[in-house]
């Protein structure tokens, strides 16, 4: 099959034809204009008819990348991979979700697996999540990670650290620092990001584990499903916690109400911010503030997979909880995502890169004062389920797929 490729100025466009080339793949994007569209990406129609509370909270204006950009695929040879960071030297550490950690160099050559990791239970949602270096990684060689841990009683989201040995063949010195609770009989909505803040505290999304029975547990705060954690390298909840001085509740707990975060990542101003999974429509991006209430399953802008509303009565606003800054019907299935501070393609600075499961895409949003003011899919056409993505540290972008796929994005 032939793909056309432009060629030229904008005022003298010419169509060359080009035979694709086999893996790795070279692909480049050439805008076809330098003005921003107008339209929403999102044309078809929602599954809920629900009003957003404020303008511009769904289906703003898209936007196109002036830039020229380029990607290729470094290796199409991971299984299931699932998080993904990058080393002092440029090389990354991607986990797997049936409790595999590997190192993947500039070339794609993949690692043989790293050993002395706990055991996961891999089925389902489950398995080897999301992972995190230490801030102090070029000194202490830290690692710390999430995975579902199975005991006989079910199973939950865990976190647990290690060091990585000079040989790069084996973690030492590991221990689970962390298990939420309660231990759940089920393969769903583990959440599972992590990501450090500035004082070297640990944040962890943890989801609600979706069945009936455990989804009204994101609103109990003796509970840490539904929760956004805060805790020490050492796994103890943070001195400073919104909820460190209420016995009703878990001293952990940073926010309450997700559904299923797998988003976590700070902006380059310092704001915490999370995307998580609604259910059919009502996929959220949320701008985390410590000791907020985010609503699930009390309001929602997203219905039953069956059709059905969402609890009685259904309701998308009530005092006391937090709106979404941005939501999406259908939805994106938000995993990973990144804020971009490189300096390789300006255009792109401050934007948030969220990658999209079901949606097939890496959506690119533009904020402005808290708000998203544009919208642009990216990848589309690569038809891949994207897991996470990382910014890389020459101003690249790292994305993966869950049919095992490394991409690297950059400057054409």
């Amino acid at each position: 099959m032939k793909h056309l490729f432009l060629v030229g100025t904008l005022s003298s466009l010419f169509f060359l034809p080009f035979s694709p080339l086999p893996q790795p793949r070279f692909d480049v994007y050439i805008p076809l204009s330098v003005r921003d569209t107008v339209q929403p990406v999102e044309k078809n129609k929602p599954n809920a008819n629900y009003k957003p509370t404020f303008a511009g909270q769904t289906r703003v204006s898209g936007v196109t990348t002036k830039s020229a950009f380029q990607f290729n695929i470094l290796t199409s040879q991971l299984k299931s991979p699932w998080g993904i960071a990058q080393l002092p030297d440029g090389r990354l550490l991607i986990t797997e979700k049936e409790g595999v950690m590997r190192i993947v160099n500039s070339t794609g050559n993949i690692s043989a697996p790293i050993t002395g990791l706990p055991k996961v239970e891999a089925r389902a949602q489950g398995g080897l999540l999301g992972l995190v270096l230490d801030p102090q990684f070029a000194t202490n060689r830290m690692v710390y990670w999430a995975f579902t841990e199975p005991t006989s009683n079910g199973n939950h989201t865990a976190v647990a650290k290690g060091k990585l040995a000079k040989d790069e063949k084996s973690f030492t010195e590991v221990k689970v620092i962390y298990r939420s609770t309660p231990t759940h009989r089920g393969v769903l909505h583990y959440g599972g990001r992590l990501v450090f803040d500035k004082s070297d505290k640990l944040l962890v999304t943890i989801g609600e584990r979706s069945d009936m029975a455990t989804r009204p547990l994101a609103q109990d705060l003796k509970s840490t499903l539904g929760k956004i954690i805060r805790i020490t390298k050492d796994g103890k909840p943070a001195a400073n916690n919104p909820f460190a001085a209420n016995k009703n509740a878990l001293p952990e707990i940073y926010s309450y109400g997700h559904r299923n975060p797998q988003g976590i990542a700070f902006h380059p101003n310092g704001s915490l911010w999370s995307s998580e999974f609604g259910q059919r429509g009502g996929d959220e991006l949320n701008l985390i503030k410590p000791g907020k209430n985010y609503g699930w399953p009390v309001i929602t802008y997203g219905i039953e997979y069956s059709g059905k509303k969402i609890g009685e009565p259904t309701i998308q606003a009530k005092k006391g909880m937090e709106q979404p800054v941005y939501y999406w019907d259908p939805v994106l299935s938000p995993s990973g995502m990144t804020f971009y501070s490189g300096k390789a393609i300006a255009e792109w600075k401050n934007n948030l890169f969220i990658t999209g499961l079901s949606s097939t895409h890496i959506t690119r949003l533009v904020l402005k004062d808290n708000k998203v003011v544009g919208e642009e899919r990216l990848l589309a056409k690569e038809g891949e389920r994207f897991r996470d993505i990382i910014e890389g540290k020459n101003g690249e972008l790292y994305t993966i797929t869950d049919a095992g796929k490394l991409y690297v994005i950059k400057k054409k």
